[in-house]
């Protein structure tokens, strides 16, 4: 099982930087049933990283949770929880 549980992010809204508290994180486009492939990115050292497929640039802070981002709808739910 694993330790913990891999966020992932949508960009619904079209914003043009999402922010995030997590350097490795899933991107799925867009709210299921109209996602892309979920792709999953790595931040490493840099701050800013750009999803090869839906072109949303998601940006690193420090403020934030793991799990959290800002715009915080941009953050997909667990459909269980």
């Amino acid at each position: 099982m694993a330790d913990h549980v891999v966020p992932h992010f949508h960009n619904d809204a079209g914003v043009p930087v999402i922010e995030i508290g997590a350097r490795e994180f899933m991107c799925v486009g867009a709210n299921p049933p109209f996602d892309h492939p979920h792709v999953f990115l790595d931040l490493g050292n840099d701050t800013e990283i750009i999803c090869p497929y839906c072109s949303t640039l998601y940006r690193f802070a420090a403020d934030l949770a793991a799990g959290e981002s800002r715009p915080p709808e941009c953050r997909l739910k667990d459909k269980a929880a």
